[in-house]
């Protein structure tokens, strides 16, 4: 079992999701983060004062997924993501030890989505 974890674009987070939903992929949990990675400083307008933004706002996707969907999930998420410019975001994967579903009490792989392909 891996950990997926997507940064990008939050314009891109629909792309994303359909790209997702097409790979089969299921059980995903997003939230907006801030961050900057290789992107330029952005200098904005903020009421009549020009201001330097050192954080860009993003979204983050972590997805739990069988061993089998971690290649499938990259795909969907760079799929979905990209745009060729500086500021796409990252995909991570890391290592998952252990899953609980709480409601059935189901562990480890049997506990994420999607299960086996």
């Amino acid at each position: 079992m891996k950990l997926v974890i997507g940064i990008v674009r939050p314009e891109k987070a629909n792309d994303v999701l359909e790209a997702l939903y097409r790979a089969e992929v299921r059980g995903i949990s997003m939230s907006r983060v801030q961050g900057h990675g290789g992107e330029l400083d952005r200098v904005e307008t903020y009421r009549g004062t020009t201001v330097k933004m050192g954080l860009s706002e993003k979204v983050r996707f972590e997805i739990a997924v069988s061993d089998s969907f971690v290649q499938p999930t990259i795909d969907a998420l760079c799929e979905g993501a990209q745009t060729g410019q500086v500021g796409d975001g990252k995909i991570f994967v890391v290592p998952l030890e252990q899953a609980v579903r709480i409601r059935t009490g189901e562990t480890d792989s049997g506990a994420v989505t999607p299960v086996g392909k």
